[in-house]
């Protein structure tokens, strides 16, 4: 019984996820790259959207291209591995975080609306540290 419970909990969860509304979009695809959120695992493609606590991975020989609601853009380089820990986007009631993770690949950040009206509200951990961005657009890249 408590096995048939745990899967409809499962189940349920995966949906709530998949009814939650996008926090972005992938805008570009070269190569095999995909985005998992919960358990559901789909090809990367142009209009993929993007929700809170994503992962998005790139192949060997891939990138992606993914702008976010506040107009964020994040470019992604082969064989890479990111996810959307955190989003908020609210900005009139003051909710604005973009909170991430890379842990292993590469990355061209451009802000957008939150890092301009609350800069520390943006960060993206790597394994050996967290990035707090301060300015428009930096590059990154964590090796293995």
């Amino acid at each position: 019984m408590l096995r048939i419970v745990l899967m409809v909990y499962v189940f349920l969860a995966g949906q709530v996820m998949a009814n939650e509304l996008p926090i972005g979009y992938v805008k570009s695809v070269t190569g095999e790259a995909s985005i998992t959120t919960g358990e559901q695992k789909i090809k990367a493609e142009v209009g993929s959207p993007i929700h809170q606590g994503s992962v998005l991975q790139t192949g060997k020989k891939s990138s992606m291209g993914v702008t976010f609601k506040d107009e964020t853009v994040i470019s992604f380089g082969a064989d890479t591995l990111f996810t959307v820990d955190e989003y908020l986007y609210s900005p009139a009631q003051g909710k604005l975080k973009f909170s991430s993770k890379l842990a292993k690949g590469s990355l061209n950040y451009v802000s957008g609306v939150i890092e301009k009206l609350k800069p520390d509200a943006v960060s993206v951990g790597t394994p050996s540290g967290i990035i707090g961005v301060r300015g428009t657009q930096f590059l990154l890249k964590v090796e293995e």
